[in-house]
């Protein structure tokens, strides 16, 4: 039900084409995922997310436990359903937004209590609780409950996979529902040592694909792009990678390199609604004075609805007035900017020229990042 294939290999770096079979449908990989946090990517109707090309979203198991709650979405027919999105769908376990509220939360070797952001109401997880209410949710894809631990202390990330380890293990044991994937998450910071740990007990349990967490999570990307290199030897290749909370275009050419097959972050439409679109050169933000009177789209070579109709002197308007347009149209354009970028990626690949279409790409996007907004 969940068979990975992989359909090309590019000969000069570790990035490869796949197929992911899932019940609601095979992902064509290195693939992107749009984050629909409460069950709805911001600014855009699922019939958009169609038409731009998306095959894969995310929803969070922490916010639609609180709000509308896990059982009510069940009793709906279960997230599909729900938000009216036919194809795969990937919830994380609630560990990230749990961990966050470092002020109001404890840890113990059982779980987690926490306090709810919503209304200062307290809640537990446990790797059980959590299974249970990702498998209410119905997405084709899961995620062990763990923690995000600071990247950069040594002695508590060591400590962390101490305790989280044995989570995955109780998460297997309570998933009922065959028809989910559970993916374990690689942790152990920006340690070598750790996160090669930490892979090789979850290949021990032979899952049907491994995230990597704890990234891009306050280290540097050259951090980043260390840890990667250290678990693409190590990760099974005939099993699908999923690098966490990952969106800058520039890290998902190199996550590619790496061996990387799935992405997912809330970049796109959280730069939608800061008033910036992604181009090649960077970031433009639609604010500056300077496109007042530009009548030119976004990028002259996109094809996205936006660029295809509007001016970033329209854009700018509409951004300044604060009207919803101007979100709808910065989101349609940022996130067809990356999954246009992953269809490239994916021809790159299969051509065998992904290693000279990543160089190209990083040399003309990073050197020129800081001279656009």
């Amino acid at each position: 039900m969940f068979e990975f294939e992989i359909t090309a290999r590019d000969a000069g770096s570790g990035a490869r084409n796949g197929r992911f079979h899932t019940p609601h449908g095979a992902l064509e990989t290195p693939v992107f995922a749009p984050v629909g946090t409460q069950a709805t990517v911001k600014a855009l109707r699922p019939a958009d997310l169609h038409e731009l090309g998306a095959t894969l979203v995310l929803s969070n198991t922490y916010h639609l436990y609180l709000r509308p709650g896990d059982e009510l979405i069940r009793d709906l027919g279960g997230l599909h359903q729900f938000m009216q999105w036919p194809g795969p769908i990937l919830t994380d376990s609630g560990g990230f937004q749990v961990f966050s509220l470092s002020a109001t939360r404890k840890i113990d070797a059982d779980g987690v209590t926490f306090q709810s952001h919503l209304d200062g109401s307290r809640h537990r997880f446990t790797p059980e609780r959590s299974i249970a209410i990702q498998e209410n949710l119905g997405a084709d894809v899961i995620m062990a409950f763990d923690e995000c631990p600071p990247p950069t202390d040594y002695e508590y990330v060591k400590q962390s996979l101490t305790r989280t380890h044995p989570w995955l293990e109780r998460g297997l044991a309570a998933k009922t529902r065959p028809d989910q994937a559970l993916f374990g998450i690689v942790q152990g910071g920006v340690f070598p040592d750790l996160r090669e740990a930490s892979a090789r007990f979850m290949m021990a349990l032979d899952l049907p694909g491994y995230a990597i967490g704890g990234l891009a999570v306050g280290e540097t990307k050259a951090q980043m792009t260390a840890v990667l290199d250290v678990l693409h030897p190590i990760l099974p290749q005939q099993k699908p990678r999923y690098l966490m909370g990952v969106g800058a275009p520039e890290d998902l050419v190199n996550g590619v390199l790496r061996g990387v097959d799935i992405f997912d972050c809330v970049l796109p439409t959280r730069l939608a609604r800061h008033n910036s679109a992604f181009v090649l050169g960077g970031r433009m933000n639609l604010r500056n004075a300077q496109y007042e009177r530009d009548a030119a789209p976004i990028a002259a070579d996109c094809a996205c609805y936006t660029c295809q109709h509007f001016s970033r002197a329209y854009l700018r308007h509409l951004v300044k007035a604060n009207e919803i347009l101007g979100h709808i149209l910065l989101t349609t354009h940022n996130v067809h900017f990356l999954l246009d970028l992953m269809r490239q990626i994916r021809q790159a690949i299969r051509a065998g020229q992904f290693r000279a279409f990543a160089d190209d790409f990083l040399q003309h996007y990073e050197v020129n990042q800081s001279g656009i907004d």
